[in-house]
Formats: structure tokens, C-alpha cells, sequence
């Protein structure tokens, strides 16, 4: 997937895939990754940063934790977040019936 189509939607998506619980930030990308099948392959180079301007805005909190010897940050949606994500949500259901309405191929509204 072209990465000018993610313009306007990664912080959404980020945030979507919060929506289940806390995830480090590989996990993240896997997640995205596997829940698009494939068409999300995003390089930690454009996760990340998005992640800490979502904490700067307080959509998500994170922490640090050692799991196998290993520290990972972990990220995590707060209230904020949820509200956001749901704002999201609508944004995009009201998005694509308009791209619907156009690129869907169905009959044009009568002109008064």
C-alpha cells in the first residue's frame, strides 16, 4: 500500500490497534501488519515518532518494562485516546460513504 494513502490516518490506526490493550511497539507493527493482511508493513522509522506525538498529546501513556531481559517500552491507550480513536471512528464511517458515494459506481442524485 502506497504510503501517501496512510497520510491523515496513521495516528487512527495506531490508536485502533491500542483499542484491545497495552502493546510494545514492535508488537504494534506486527498487529497492524497482521490485521491488514499484509498491506501494513510500516517501518519503525514512522511508528515510533507517531507514537510519541500521541503521548505529547496525551492519546497514549507509556512505561517502561524488562520482559526476557529485554526493556520495552509499552504503550497504552488513556481516556483521551478513547475518545480520540472514537472520533476516528466517526471521521471515517462519514469518509467513506462520501468516497462511496463517488467511486461507488451507483446512480447519481437527481439535480434540483
Amino acid at each position: 500500500m502506497k504510503s501517501d494513502a496512510l497520510r491523515g490516518h496513521l495516528d487512527a490506526l495506531l490508536l485502533a490497534t491500542l483499542d484491545g490493550g497495552a502493546l510494545h511497539g514492535y508488537a504494534i507493527i506486527e498487529a497492524l501488519q497482521r490485521r491488514s493482511g499484509g498491506a501494513l508493513d510500516l517501518p519503525t522509522g514512522t511508528v515510533y515518532p507517531a507514537l510519541r506525538r500521541l503521548e505529547r498529546a496525551g492519546h497514549v501513556a507509556s512505561e517502561w518494562s524488562t520482559v526476557a531481559g529485554r526493556r520495552r517500552r509499552t504503550y497504552r491507550l488513556t481516556g483521551a485516546g478513547q475518545r480520540a480513536l472514537s472520533d476516528e471512528r466517526a471521521a471515517w464511517r462519514e469518509f467513506t460513504v462520501a468516497i462511496e458515494g463517488v467511486l461507488g459506481g451507483g446512480p447519481w442524485p437527481e439535480q434540483a
